[in-house]
């Protein structure tokens, strides 16, 4: 298991948490999600997906995600 850091930019309420948490959570391949406002801690299986497939899930949510 790959563990991936992502500083997510546009969260304000538990309604992007949740947003953000649904969006990781439809990656395949991801085992686990902790998600917080302004950032979240994904366990991932990187045979299955990648950091970049967790940012896009991100991004298509409606948050940007910082380098």
């Amino acid at each position: 298991m790959a563990e991936a850091k992502l500083k997510i930019d546009g969260m304000s309420c538990q309604h992007c948490v949740m947003a953000v948490e649904k969006a990781l959570g439809a990656v395949a391949g991801v085992d686990s999600s902790e998600v917080e406002i302004g950032g979240a801690v994904v366990k991932y299986d990187e045979a299955k997906t990648s950091r970049k497939d967790l940012e896009t899930a991100v991004e298509k949510a409606g948050f940007s995600v910082k380098p």
